[in-house]
């Protein structure tokens, strides 16, 4: 049972990175904790899942959704997760444009931007609440073969697809932030936004890329979530602590820091759950976090600026 605690934990860790590079950008770039972050998770999710259903009232949408090889999805999913970027990036765009530009042109204060998303988050989960409705959905209903690990572990295609696709989207993203033009400016300005200005850089061009790709990463973690989980409208909400801890553990603005530190507590989670009941898993994200604000508040692998 510990073999296959540890393979979940890896798998759903994989998701968890993605959400968790959103909030330490936000924490490093945007200089503020975005809790209406979660709910981008549920704007992606949701968004696949109206492309879906309103595609599956016509025959020909309906032989894209037929299941690829053995994996419980179709070609349609795969349209759906485009569609559910755009809705998320749109979404995160119009509410920097809207709210957060505005209330940062007053010099407002972080914890103004900081209530400002706890309203936010509200307003887009009562969205989604009132489009989908309150019961969870799912992505398919096909039959998948699980496939046995050596020993007594089995995993699920779904998941193994969700893990390539996700060390696929990091790499990608290593080398976007260390080869590319926004990549480099995006870490200038967190390193120094004043400076960043002075040398030139376009500080709202790269708060508004920062917006897109922390939104896209989001919106690709909720629509993987929801192939391997199912799509709930509280889980944006639900998936926020431990993304906050995994930024926090990992050490705010350290994009390899939060992702192995999501795996670390997804795999906590796991493992927790073979010695106590499985409602009290939410608690661990929780108490690591707390844990590791009182014995090393910069975080297991702090950028060098904080060390």
């Amino acid at each position: 049972m510990i073999a296959q605690a540890l393979v979940d934990g890896i798998f759903s860790g994989a998701i968890a990175a993605l959400g968790a590079i959103g909030v330490t950008f936000s924490l490093s770039i945007l200089r503020f904790a975005n809790f209406s972050h979660g709910e981008l998770l549920g704007v992606g999710a949701y968004g696949a899942l109206g492309v879906m259903l309103l595609a599956g009232v016509s025959s020909a949408a309906r032989m894209l959704g037929a299941p690829l090889g053995p994996f419980s999805f179709g070609v349609l999913l795969i349209i759906g997760l485009a569609c559910g970027i755009a809705a998320a990036v749109a979404a995160a765009l119009l509410l920097e444009r809207l709210v957060y530009r505005p209330l940062r042109a007053r010099a407002a204060d972080p914890l103004t931007l900081v209530f400002a998303s706890f309203g936010l988050a509200l307003l887009l989960r009562s969205v989604i609440l009132l489009l989908f409705g309150p019961d969870p959905h799912q992505y398919s209903t096909e039959i998948q073969m699980a496939l046995r690990l050596p020993g007594p572990v089995l995993v699920m295609p779904d998941q193994i697809l969700v893990f390539g696709v996700t060390l696929a989207v990091l790499a990608a993203l290593w080398l976007f932030l260390q080869r590319s033009r926004h990549g480099i400016a995006m870490r200038c300005v967190a390193e120094n936004p004043a400076l960043a200005g002075v040398a030139g850089i376009d500080t709202a061009a790269t708060v508004r890329m920062t917006w897109i790709v922390s939104a896209a990463l989001a919106a690709l973690a909720g629509v993987l979530y929801g192939v391997t989980v199912q799509v709930r409208p509280e889980m944006g909400i639900s998936l926020l602590l431990p993304l906050f801890t995994a930024a926090i553990l990992g050490g705010v603005g350290s994009v390899p820091g939060a992702v192995l530190a999501a795996f670390l507590i997804s795999l906590a989670e796991n493992l927790a759950a073979l010695v106590m009941p499985g409602a009290y898993k939410p608690l661990v994200p929780f108490v690591l976090l707390i844990v590791v604000l009182y014995v090393r508040p910069q975080g297991l692998f702090p950028v060098a600026g904080q060390r």
